[in-house]
């Protein structure tokens, strides 16, 4: 999630608040941090970089990768966090010298938060990374901050779990505090693709060995509206071209890697249009990054508390068949990256995620919850409500049958 798009976005002045009391409610824990923090340091003492070897990249099209995608889970405010700006009242929210994952109040992740959603059904995560508070003046990241996400990453990756990184909140919209891509982008585009790629590079050698099980997403919900309609496309249309062009120039299995490229805005009104452009890509393995929180209401500001009437539920159907028709249809795969509904009415968020999950797992569409550590406890490896897990489970178990409203 963009909170700083969120802070900008129709309705912010009334979502401000309780997004900033809500939104980032998981607590720390004392023996976790330590044990994480020791694992962390050790790692990057024996130097982290340990994939020599090749890891497979098999012969598959992205269709069929997106396919193979079952339950799928978001570690959210964790690596992404960053001194920010959160609820767009002009002052940083958390500051930190040293920023680390547990600045948005989350504990420091554990190998046992993804061994526990694998064997629950879990088999693909995505781990939102934000750079822009862990390099220097010449963009060289910071050694510690690159082997703390690697042992993050391969926390997942070892238990054959798909792995999808990204530059987060680099992307947000708070320059004055830190974030880069989108004012840079529009005001100089040489300066941003030499950050740009600057970081990219380092981030495609560290991986550069992982098989076809590590993903990487362009950027997180872009988009310029400032811009006159057609330049705001262009612009970011010609940055995923810059991406894709920059990811295959690298070595190891960069050439061949499945990538994620980012919608405008990530929107899927914004990104069906036809001034959305995917990448020319030589590998013809390019997938569309779209995220969900329709009604915004709903699943971001929570002043709409349920969720299910008829006209609700045919504007989802909706939104996921404008996907199928735009694109699977197409030859052309996507993945909804996040999506979420807030603390509200229990058997709405069940409703609501049972339906989404079930309308995009049978078309073969890969959706990705978004966790900021209130729905998936990571301190006692329980899910806070145990009947969403149960739910989440029905939709991609294959069985045909109609989502009802407990």
């Amino acid at each position: 999630m963009n909170i700083f798009r969120t802070m900008k976005s129709a309705g912010a002045l009334v979502c401000a608040a309780v997004l900033a009391c809500t939104a980032f409610t998981a607590c720390s824990n004392t023996s976790d941090s330590s044990a994480a923090k020791s694992s962390s340091a050790a790692s990057s003492e024996n130097g982290k970089n340990d994939k020599t070897a090749k890891g497979e990249m098999r012969d598959i099209s992205s269709m069929e990768l997106c396919g193979e995608m079952q339950l799928c889970w978001n570690l959210g405010n964790t690596l992404d966090v960053c001194n920010a700006d959160r609820d767009g009242d002009g002052q940083i929210d958390e500051n930190s010298e040293n920023v680390d994952e547990t600045l948005w109040g989350n504990v420091m992740t554990t190998p046992e938060i993804f061994e526990t959603l694998k064997s629950q059904g879990f088999n693909a995560v995505r781990i939102p990374v934000t750079w822009r508070d862990h390099i220097d003046e010449n963009y060289t990241i910071d050694e510690a901050w690159m082997d703390r996400v690697q042992e993050v990453v391969d926390y997942a990756y070892d238990l054959d779990m798909y792995v999808i990184i990204n530059v987060h909140h680099d992307g947000g919209g708070d320059p004055e505090f830190g974030a880069w891509i989108r004012e840079t982008a529009e005001n100089d585009y040489d300066s941003w693709y030499k950050e740009y790629s600057a970081i990219w590079t380092q981030i495609c050698s560290r991986f550069e060995n992982y098989s076809d099980k590590l993903i990487f997403e362009s950027m997180n919900e872009v988009g310029f509206d400032d811009l006159n309609t057609n330049k705001a496309y262009e612009l970011l249309n010609k940055m995923n071209q810059s991406f894709v062009d920059l990811v295959r120039s690298t070595g190891g299995n960069n050439p061949q890697r499945h990538l994620l490229i980012a919608g405008y805005w990530t929107d899927i009104d914004k990104t069906v249009s036809r001034s959305f452009k995917m990448p020319t890509d030589p590998q013809n393995r390019c997938i569309v990054s779209v995220h969900y929180y329709t009604p915004w209401e709903f699943c971001v500001c929570e002043n709409q508390y349920e969720w299910g009437t008829d006209a609700e539920t045919d504007v989802m159907k909706n939104q996921i068949n404008k996907l199928k028709t735009t694109f699977i249809d197409n030859g052309i795969p996507v993945i909804i990256g996040e999506y979420g509904t807030g603390n509200n009415e229990k058997a709405s968020v069940i409703y609501f995620d049972e339906m989404l999950t079930k309308l995009t797992h049978d078309i073969g569409i890969p959706v990705f919850l978004w966790d900021n550590g209130a729905v998936f406890n990571r301190s006692t490896l329980q899910w806070n409500d145990p009947d969403l897990l149960t739910a989440l489970q029905r939709a991609v178990s294959g069985e045909d049958y109609e989502v009802t409203k407990g």
